[in-house]
Parts: C-alpha cells; structure tokens; sequence
C-alpha cells in the first residue's frame, strides 16, 4: 500500500509502540496518541490522516465516544476509522457499526502484519 498517515490511539504504551513502529517501517507517517484526549488534540490542531486506529477500552472517553466527537466535530472526514481493540463483545461491535467505523479489528485474534495488511485492505475499499 502506498505511504499513508495513520493516527494510532490506545493507552497501552507497549502496544502504541509497536504498531506506531510496524507502520513507520512499512513507510507510513504515524502519529500515536496514549489517550483519546491526546487523539482529539492532535485532530483539532489539524492533522488528518487516512486512518485512524482507535482502541476501545480506554480511561476518560473511550474509544467509540472519540470517534463520536470526531464525527460530532467533523475532524478528518474522510479518514477510515478502525477500531483496534481486544474488546469482541457484541454491543462494543454493535456501537461500532452504529458509527459506521470502517474496519473492527481484535488485537488478540491478529498479529501485527496481519493488522496492517488488513488495514491496507479498508483503505483501498475505502477508496474504491
């Protein structure tokens, strides 16, 4: 997939790191924020990525409620929103799906190269 700019949200510091570096050395720009406060801010000051890797679980507002203010804001409209996450209860996809996220990814289900090849497969459908 050719260079995208990725914005990575997830408190998990081990887990930011990682995939902010599996990206950056597939040739991506990647931003990763540890707190969706962190996330908001680095939108309003107006970055706008191609996608953007949302955990679900996180303190303060959670994932979903992020990509609710993103859309309520209307930061990066066109960015594909993946939700990232090892959260695989039903309503948690439900809510996702009610936000018309592009992509529902479980990190316990997925190794990294399988994250970013299937995040390489939302955004060519995106733009399809």
């Amino acid at each position: 997939m050719p260079q995208k700019k990725l914005l990575i949200v997830d408190d998990d510091k081990f887990l930011l790191d990682m995939y902010a570096l599996k990206f950056t050395k597939a040739g991506h720009e990647v931003k990763a924020a540890d707190s969706t406060e962190a996330g908001l801010k680095i939108l309003r000051d107006g970055y706008v990525p191609d996608a953007m890797l949302v955990d679900v679980v996180m303190p303060g507002l959670d994932g979903l409620e992020l990509v609710t203010a993103v859309r309520k804001e209307r930061l990066a409209p066109q960015s594909a929103v993946i939700m990232l996450t090892n959260q695989s209860e039903s309503d948690d996809i439900a809510r996702a799906k009610k936000l018309n996220v592009d992509g529902y990814i479980v990190k316990a289900t997925a190794i990294p190269s399988e994250v970013l090849a299937e995040v390489g497969k939302i955004l060519a459908n995106k733009k399809a």
